[in-house]
């Protein structure tokens, strides 16, 4: 009891560092611990920070991006016009240009009509008319062939309906006239203009005549 008792005494007077290690957790050793803890944490004021630079390196690249697609941008937008223009230009040439070749060949055409007038002249003699008229014939004769054969090649082609049956689409009709021998009421008798395709298509109607029965005569 006695022991007791003055172990208590000089435990109480005794200063607190002498007491220090009766206290494994002291303030220091908390504190080492509460830094260790946190280290691997960044600070609270460093978080907004790298925050902001990240949304700064998503925004320079969304620049990028951007700058990017308007380069694009701008250079269809310019191969669209580059391609307008060319377009409009054929456009424009085919319509000028479009009947260039036909319009070579019918300046053969007009040579030969030219070369055949020469042939009527004042300084004829009456006695080289019949030679004139001889030349004229051969001359209007050539100039038919070279017609034919330019119509044809441009797929220009002249409509002969006699006999075929009327087709309000091809014929223009002028009157009825009685059938005849051989004629067809309802068919084309007797055409007064001739009409004309071009690649199968009507570009002018022929004026034609249409056979009827005598009773039903306009």
């Amino acid at each position: 009891t006695v022991w007791l008792f003055v172990f208590n005494s000089c435990f109480w007077h005794c200063p607190a560092s002498s007491r220090g290690w009766l206290h494994p957790f002291s303030t220091a050793t908390q504190r080492t611990a509460g830094e260790d803890c946190n280290s691997e944490d960044p600070p609270d004021e460093l978080r907004p920070s790298l925050a902001e630079r990240a949304l700064k390196l998503k925004a320079v690249k969304l620049e990028k991006e951007v700058q990017d697609l308007t380069v694009r941008y701008q250079r269809a937008v310019a191969d669209s016009e580059n391609i307008r223009r060319r377009t409009q230009r054929c456009v424009e040439d085919a319509k000028i240009f479009g009947i260039q070749s036909f319009c070579k060949d019918l300046v053969e055409v007009a040579d030969i009509l030219e070369k055949t007038t020469e042939c009527i002249s004042e300084e004829t003699e009456p006695a080289d008319q019949k030679l004139t008229l001889e030349k004229i014939f051969r001359g209007l004769s050539l100039l038919e062939a070279k017609l034919k054969s330019v119509f044809a090649k441009h797929g220009l082609e002249k409509m002969t309906p006699i006999g075929d049956k009327y087709d309000p689409h091809e014929h223009e009709l002028i009157c009825h006239v009685p059938a005849g021998v051989g004629v067809q009421p309802g068919t084309v008798a007797f055409v007064r203009q001739d009409g004309y395709k071009l690649h199968g298509r009507t570009i002018r109607l022929a004026q034609v005549e249409v056979a009827v029965e005598s009773q039903r005569r306009l």
